[in-house]
């Protein structure tokens, strides 16, 4: 674990978020101990292979801290169903769980660096229903539509909000069908609607009851001790409701120039994956945004999603353990 994991748990544990000695227990992250799938093709991997091979020993060494850890799997465009499948069943032959993420809901990212997504709300359930069948029976954690909630919540013009819950409810509905599928509906981060009250109406009608949980800090750069703090409010008003914490790249915290979100300047690795996280509510720690790719055209970055080996170099750099 680098040593934000240990300044997150210290804190955390001092606003009694964490599970402590005898807090284990039936739903208690620490009860689960599920081995992630790491894909050993990923763009991080291949470039340390690259680096290797011209002589860049000492930055491929710093890569490996990036390809050997499991990072999510987004599926983006259309036909997921082959993808899906073709990454459970790798992760199912090592005896391990693949990590996805669902990212096709009509007006995706409200037109902005990463919009795309689906054409029509018809469109998006025919594809959520092959994404589905993709699973099987192999399971895997699935994160639901990063910011979808959220953006409609602050007022994307393009969105009608009740349409985007119903199809959010459509699509956890449809994930929970497969057998062993974890599902966790994205929520945004703590800096964005610090309000909690926003968010529980919205997530609700977006069907977080019949979730395992809810998603945050996806693509963010909270810390895990903020994040979880703020996720405790969320699952207060929720019910209890469980949640996962993307720790890919908040090692160093949120940068509080502009543009803050988007590739901001001396940023860190966060906590290694996990599902072991000693804490009741949070279920796992997970490499969601995989880091080093573009969050968009800003910063100096490539398009939203593209490979960006400088970034990601200094993202391990500054990893601190």
């Amino acid at each position: 674990m680098f040593a934000v994991g240990l300044v997150a748990w210290g804190v955390a544990a001092s606003a009694g978020l964490w599970g402590g000695e005898g807090s284990g227990g039936e739903g208690s992250g620490a009860a689960a101990d599920v081995a992630l799938w790491v894909n050993p093709e990923s763009s991080a991997a291949r470039q340390a292979a690259e680096w290797r091979r011209t002589g860049r020993t000492a930055d491929a060494l710093l890569m490996d801290r990036i390809s050997t850890r499991p990072q999510a799997e987004w599926l983006v465009g259309s036909d997921p169903g082959a993808v899906v499948e073709a990454r459970t069943t790798a992760a199912a032959r090592e005896g391990r769980t693949a990590v996805l993420v669902a990212y096709y809901i009509p007006h995706r990212d409200c037109g902005s660096y990463s919009g795309g997504g689906a054409w029509s709300a018809t469109g998006y359930r025919e594809w959520v229903d092959e994404f589905a069948a993709g699973l099987g029976d192999r399971g895997a954690y699935v994160i639901v539509e990063p910011d979808a909630v959220a953006q409609a919540v602050g007022g994307c013009g393009r969105v009608v909000p009740e349409e985007r819950y119903a199809l959010l409810a459509y699509a956890v509905d449809r994930l929970k069908r497969q057998a062993h599928t974890r599902v966790y509906l994205d929520a945004g981060n703590s800096a964005w609607h610090p309000d909690t009250s926003k968010l529980i109406a919205p997530l609700t009608r977006s069907g977080v009851a019949r979730a395992d949980g809810f998603a945050l800090n996806v693509s963010n750069f909270r810390t895990d001790a903020d994040t979880s703090a703020y996720g405790a409010r969320l699952s207060a008003a929720l019910g209890g409701k469980h949640f996962v914490i993307d720790s890919s790249r908040n090692g160093n915290g949120p940068w509080t120039g502009p543009d803050s979100w988007c590739n901001p300047p001396g940023r860190a690795l966060g906590a290694a994956p996990t599902t072991v996280t000693g804490a009741p509510l949070v279920d796992a720690r997970l490499w969601v945004k995989r880091p080093g790719e573009s969050d968009g055209t800003c910063g100096g970055g490539p398009a939203a999603g593209q490979w960006w080996p400088e970034y990601a170099l200094e993202l391990a750099r500054n990893a601190r353990g």
